[in-house]
């Protein structure tokens, strides 16, 4: 993070009352407008630096900008890097393992099947390295599906996605030759439950869909489309030719502690 160019945007939060989530998703959506290398957040709690000592008990939403690296701070961070290289960092993901997006969409979460979903697809030799259940918005969704705007079904599909929690899961995987985003999207199925019925019939869209956009699940349909979906779904990971480097509590762990990528 410390050698990135563009923006790093910190929120100051106060430990009683935690981040502050509402603006998430205008940062998100800011985020793909300028560029996903030149945007970066993170998190700070005002009560555990002594740095942000000024800013302890305010009411109100608190956030730092910066755009320039100072001398001590570019060494700091090329020192931890030869270090990394060097393998001393073991919680650090590895560099080898591309990544892509699942979702379980609101239809399956809501009929109690994400549990059964998720044994499913560790169980096919998927890895998850993060997930989260949440409901999102309508912006978020009209941005996601932006590719598919000016289509018939496009309102729909934002209105379902809308319409109750989904499950988010970033899958990484170790197993077989296949790469992530095509093995996922094997497992998945043909987008119509119909067709995946017919075609796979033990795919998760034939046992879990009922009829489009009702399909279940969601994946990445290359590795570029996967970096845009995580860039703006999962923002407090930074993705490099679809690879995603440490978080920042971990890169940045020996220049400024208890600070932490956002949710």
């Amino acid at each position: 993070m410390l050698s990135s160019k563009g923006l790093t945007v910190v929120d100051v939060y106060q430990g009683w009352c935690g981040p502050c989530k509402p603006v998430v998703s205008l940062f998100q959506k800011m985020r793909m407008e300028v560029g996903l290398d030149l945007l970066h957040f993170a998190l700070a709690e005002a009560d555990c630096l002594d740095v942000l000592e000024k800013y302890r008990g305010r009411c109100e939403p608190t956030f730092l900008f910066y755009a320039i690296k100072d001398e001590v701070l570019s060494e700091e961070d090329e020192r931890f890097s030869r270090e990394k290289d060097d393998g001393e960092d073991e919680d650090v993901v590895s560099s080898e393992k591309a990544c892509t997006l699942a979702i379980i969409k609101p239809d399956a979460v809501v009929h109690g099947k994400t549990s059964e979903i998720i044994m499913k697809i560790q169980e096919a030799g998927f890895d998850i390295l993060t997930s989260e259940e949440r409901t999102m918005t309508e912006a978020e969704m009209r941005l996601f599906y932006q590719h598919r705007a000016g289509k018939e079904a496009f309102e729909k599909l934002v209105h379902h996605m809308c319409s109750g929690p989904s499950h988010l899961l970033i899958l990484t995987r170790t197993e077989g030759t296949e790469d992530v985003v095509t093995a996922w999207r094997n497992f998945m199925g043909p987008c119509d439950p119909d067709v995946a019925r017919r075609e796979q019939p033990d795919s998760l869209r034939a046992q879990y869909g009922t009829e489009m956009p009702f399909n279940a699940v969601h994946g990445s349909r290359d590795g570029e489309d996967a970096r845009r979906e995580l860039a703006l779904l999962f923002p407090g990971f930074k993705f490099s030719d679809q690879v995603p480097e440490a978080p920042l509590a971990q890169v940045e762990s020996r220049v400024l502690p208890k600070m932490r990528i956002t949710d």
